[in-house]
């Protein structure tokens, strides 16, 4: 076999494995290994690379960016279990509800208090599903925008920091986590802005789509109200600096933050007297299942990511994706669509650990600031969670949204259900949002604290692929940024 075909048949039996159906982790490690022992056998590669494959993974284990994940993820779960979400929608849903489309800003600024408390989609998501979806049905909201709206705000856990996306980013681009937290943060504040205008438009045009709070809904006012959003409010204030203040200011590194926020998010449910030992054991147990799923796609793409570089498949996709027609903005454009295109059969976390590593090399060849690479990506990888009709965001919606008519427990009227295709509809608004932000991000670098560069297009920059075992070398030429 010809080393020239090695990669892309590498990466297509990759693909093979994945629309069989196989899980991402045991399909990565076994593509890995099945080429390996074919390189062996063609005498492209010797036994002994896999030797290397024990000290990889001990790297992993001892990986401490990595050790930021459960943490968060006990944190986010911690406060989602002992009521914070509650309390928080209930509270912001008074303050806005004498506005048309209140309780609509309601959920959009509570996703992005919970993004910067919790970081875990599916808590907020499934928080605020069950939480507010009932409210807005109960007083009209149309249920297209009801559900786009708490679908999208949930997603805010993308970006926002602490996003467990970005923490994974940054190990993959080998760069601070707290320098892409701090790249994310306007990116995902405008994210929030940009969905606020748009249930703003609706109210403007289409006001029966969303209406106000009624007066016998709104049970908090003037004083009260004001006492109870600062009760409310504060304890959230208190832990986002705790995390994100300490990280930004230096104190503490991403890790040591999310060992402070469980800590903290703790001390917060034992103050409600909420902290339980059945909570503690779901939160637990949650937490235990993610980070082994995390876990066992590393240790798979640790695997396929050794075993390709050897056939030279780095080389490879350098050639195809570096010579590209328009240099570096011709490679966005290309990366961007696939990452997009990807984002309809794979995860966030399948996405980081697959894509990710083969397109950080190129990108870094081409002078590209993998700061702000980073931020892209996670703001067109959060598009996965609402792409229609495999977005995580709206599987999580679906399964506390109600599917049939259903008898309301407090004005005791039957209320219709939510359809999927409503569900659907109501989440593609949110996507073209979310693929504007993309767009301002590559025209405007400076949006995640990066001087936008100049891309000098008539600068031929060669590389020559070194020779492998049975083959040539090929120097192809790009134009860098």
């Amino acid at each position: 076999m010809s080393p020239d075909l090695f990669p892309p048949l590498m990466f297509a039996g990759l693909v093979l494995f994945l629309l069989m159906g196989y899980p991402v982790a045991f399909s990565l490690a076994a593509n890995g290994l099945l080429f390996a022992i074919l390189g062996i056998q063609q005498g492209l590669l010797t036994a002994d690379l896999l030797g290397a494959l024990p000290h990889r993974i001990y790297g992993i284990m001892q990986n401490e960016t990595l050790l930021a994940i459960p943490f968060f993820t006990f944190m986010g779960l911690i406060l989602e279990r002992s009521g914070m979400a509650e309390d928080l929608l209930e509270t912001i849903g008074q303050l806005f509800g004498p506005i048309r489309g209140g309780i609509a800003y309601a959920v959009i600024f509570v996703g992005a208090l919970l993004a910067a408390t919790t970081g875990v989609v599916a808590a907020s998501v499934i928080s605020m599903g069950l939480i507010s979806l009932p409210i807005m049905l109960r007083y009209g909201f149309d249920r297209r925008l009801s559900a786009g709206v708490i679908a999208a705000s949930g997603t805010l856990a993308q970006i926002i920091p602490p996003s467990l996306v970005l923490i994974v980013l940054a190990d993959q681009l080998q760069r601070p986590v707290s320098v892409l937290y701090q790249g994310a943060i306007l990116p995902g504040l405008l994210l929030m802005g940009f969905y606020t205008a748009y249930v703003f438009a609706i109210t403007l045009f289409k006001p029966s789509a969303a209406p106000a709070l009624p007066i016998e809904a709104r049970t908090l006012h003037g004083t009260k109200l004001a006492l109870h959003a600062l009760l409310t409010l504060t304890p959230p204030l208190l832990l986002i600096f705790l995390v994100l203040g300490t990280i930004f200011l230096g104190i503490a590194t991403p890790t040591e933050g999310g060992a402070m926020g469980a800590t903290g998010a703790l001390v917060l449910a034992l103050l409600k007297r909420r902290l339980s030992l059945p909570l503690l054991k779901q939160a637990l147990d949650t937490t235990t299942k993610l980070s082994s799923f995390v876990m066992f796609i590393l240790v798979g793409s640790t695997v396929f990511g050794l075993v390709f570089r050897a056939v030279n498949g780095d080389l490879w996709v350098d050639h195809l994706l570096a010579n590209l027609p328009g240099g570096a903005i011709g490679f966005l454009i290309v990366v961007n669509l696939m990452v997009f295109a990807l984002a309809f059969f794979l995860d966030f976390f399948e996405l980081a650990f697959i894509v990710v590593p083969l397109l950080a090399p190129v990108a870094n060849k081409l002078g590209i600031d993998l700061i702000w690479f980073g931020v892209l990506l996670a703001v067109n990888m959060q598009t996965s969670f609402m792409h229609p009709p495999f977005g995580f965001a709206l599987f999580y919606l679906r399964s506390v949204a109600p599917k049939e008519d259903y008898v309301d427990s407090i004005t005791g009227k039957v209320t219709g259900g939510v359809k999927t295709s409503q569900i659907y509809w109501g989440a593609l608004p949110f996507v073209l949002i979310q693929i504007l932000m993309v767009a301002l991000i590559i025209a405007f670098p400076a949006l995640t604290g990066i001087r936008e560069k100049k891309i000098e297009a008539d600068i031929p920059l060669q590389i020559e692929i070194p020779a492998t075992q049975g083959g040539s070398s090929a120097p192809f030429s790009f134009n860098p940024e």
